[in-house]
């Protein structure tokens, strides 16, 4: 599958990037992910059906306040978040799980 962009109300998740217009690695390792390559993964596993991973960002500067992942076969949905960004990691779960019930991910 393609990455797909979801809007979750405040926030919106979009793929993983780091590119010349947006590196997420810096926010990443604020969360913990020490991997330069984890966003390279990220794309290829989208690719594969093997994890869809998002960034759930600030929608005025695309900052990435969290991450969020689904595990396409099982369903299980996973967040890890930026200090202080609870709150975009809650809206991102629950539009993820939306997305995967629609899809009739994980049954």
């Amino acid at each position: 599958m393609e990455p797909v962009e979801i809007n979750a109300g405040a926030w919106y998740l979009r793929a993983l990037r780091a590119d010349a217009l947006m590196d997420d690695r810096p926010a990443l390792r604020d969360l913990g992910e020490a991997d330069p390559d984890h966003v390279g993964r990220a794309a290829g596993d989208w690719t594969g059906d093997v994890r869809y991973t998002w960034a759930v960002c600030e929608p005025t500067t695309g900052e990435l306040l969290a991450e969020v992942a689904l595990r396409p076969d099982t369903g299980d949905v996973s967040a890890r978040t930026r200090p202080g960004h609870d709150d975009a990691a809650e809206a991102a779960v629950e539009a993820v799980r939306r997305f995967a019930t629609a899809l009739d991910l994980g049954s």
